[in-house]
């Protein structure tokens, strides 16, 4: 039996802290040196929005827009698939997701970090291409970078 599609809709308040805890005891935010209490506070910003993608009701993975991030553009500002449902198909629904949340954008922005190898190839699949590297950015010693996709709109 085929597993039920995921969907996908805004955080509840009682699944932020799940986020944050999904943040938090993973890579790349380990490598950034951000902890629950960082990841926790960023997730309640009052700008961004956090969207979970759920099957059955259990949350899978989550990301964070903001509508006008950069240059006026929709911006992905993380985005983070629990361990156990990687390489299932939940980073790709949640990118996809986010490029059409905001229906007017023409263009959608995100950061990787250099070291997240397995994301910017996800970014590079689903047709991001680099505009730029900030060295140093986070942390010494590694990039962040900027990736852009133009939305193509019917």
């Amino acid at each position: 039996m085929p597993a039920e599609p995921v969907q996908i809709s805004r955080a509840t308040e009682t699944e932020i802290p799940w986020c944050a805890t999904v943040m938090a005891s993973s890579d790349p935010w380990i490598a950034l040196g951000r902890n629950y209490g960082e990841c926790l506070a960023r997730l309640r910003r009052p700008e961004l929005e956090v969207l979970v993608a759920r099957r059955d009701s259990r949350p899978l993975g989550f990301v964070i827009l903001h509508a006008t991030g950069l240059a006026g553009s929709p911006y992905v500002a993380t985005i983070a698939v629990a361990a156990e449902a990687r390489g299932a198909g939940t980073g790709t629904a949640l990118l996809r997701y986010a490029e059409n949340y905001y229906r007017e954008a023409r263009h959608i922005f995100l950061c990787v970090s250099d070291f997240n190898v397995r994301a910017r190839a996800l970014y590079e699949r689903l047709g991001y291409r680099v505009a730029g590297e900030l060295p140093d950015y986070v942390v010494d010693g590694a990039s962040e970078i900027l990736m852009h996709k133009r939305l193509v709109r019917a």
